[in-house]
């Protein structure tokens, strides 16, 4: 089994992290037997090249991604296509939005940078299937109630998207946002995953593949963790 992480600097992860994508290789290791797993993409360091994982001995086959920090569906849309002609993943696990809506583009550019990506990804594969990830709680939307409402809009379209362009060839699911997903807890700064939010997201595409493809099996509820201080809003 070839899986390709898609995202942005939620999903790459910075020195002395244990990135949600990682959890979830050590998951599906453990639960997916007798299939290996393999994470590919054209990447396998964390932010800034650094390859100082929580785990220094996190093996080549959990590393491999496609996330860049600040990047969201309108900057994959166009790289796509050759990370799954040249890595062959057989199924993408996608967080992004966050940063389009931030930066970039409304709800609906977003959601047309969506379809591009779905079609870029097929051009490459026909069959590859993919797992999305609504944009999550955070703390800007938690203080600004026009960008809430563009997450809520955009999270709509995403779900949309989801039913409109899956097909048996090339299934595309959405992934359930964690249930109770607090940014003051889940992430360490009201973005990006503490430890315990990282094992949520993981839990979150575990979910998905398990109860849809029957990979894997259900994610250990995750143990709260000492290291997720409360995020407070950044000056």
């Amino acid at each position: 089994m070839r899986i390709m992480p898609v995202g942005d600097s939620m999903t790459i992860g910075s020195a002395g992290e244990h990135p949600w994508r990682c959890r979830l290789w050590q998951h599906l290791t453990a639960t997916a037997a007798p299939s290996p797993v393999r994470f590919v993409g054209p990447h396998t360091t964390l932010h800034d090249g650094s390859a100082a994982y929580a785990d220094p001995a996190l093996p080549a086959e959990a590393r491999g991604h496609l996330a860049v920090w600040g990047t969201g569906w309108q900057h994959h849309a166009s790289t796509v296509a050759d990370a799954v002609r040249a890595h062959r993943p057989d199924t993408l696990l996608v967080s992004l939005g966050l940063i389009d809506l931030g930066f970039y583009t409304d709800p609906d550019q977003t959601a047309a940078h969506v379809h591009r990506f779905v079609a870029g990804a097929r051009h490459a594969d026909p069959h590859v299937r993919a797992v999305l990830l609504p944009v999550l709680p955070n703390i800007r939307a938690a203080t600004d109630t026009a960008f809430a409402a563009q997450v809520r809009r955009f999270n709509e379209l995403l779900a949309k998207a989801v039913a409109d362009l899956s097909t048996p060839a090339s299934p595309l699911l959405l992934a359930s946002e964690p249930a109770r997903w607090e940014h003051a807890r889940d992430t360490h700064d009201g973005t990006h995953p503490s430890s315990r939010g990282a094992h949520r997201i993981a839990a979150a595409f575990a979910a998905a593949l398990h109860q849809a493809w029957e990979i894997g099996g259900p994610y250990p509820h995750p143990r709260p963790a000492a290291d997720a201080p409360v995020a407070t809003p950044l000056p």
